[in-house]
């Protein structure tokens, strides 16, 4: 087999990964992350508004 030796990578390949990753994703990334803070933000608004309405006791819409 010729590639037997080729094992778990070790923290010098998953640097030089995550360097060549900044690379060429570099001037990409701050927008991303900006975006996925906005997602996150958003789904955890939509679940505590779903939360509220299904602990509404049946009696009608809340009043606030």
């Amino acid at each position: 087999m010729l590639l037997g030796f080729i094992g778990a990578p070790g923290w010098v390949e998953i640097a030089i990964f995550g360097v060549i990753i900044l690379l060429v994703f570099g001037n990409r990334l701050p927008g991303a992350m900006k975006s996925l803070g906005r997602s996150i933000v958003e789904f955890k608004k939509g679940a505590s508004d779903a939360e509220s309405e299904t602990s509404n006791d049946g009696n009608g819409p809340e009043k606030s």
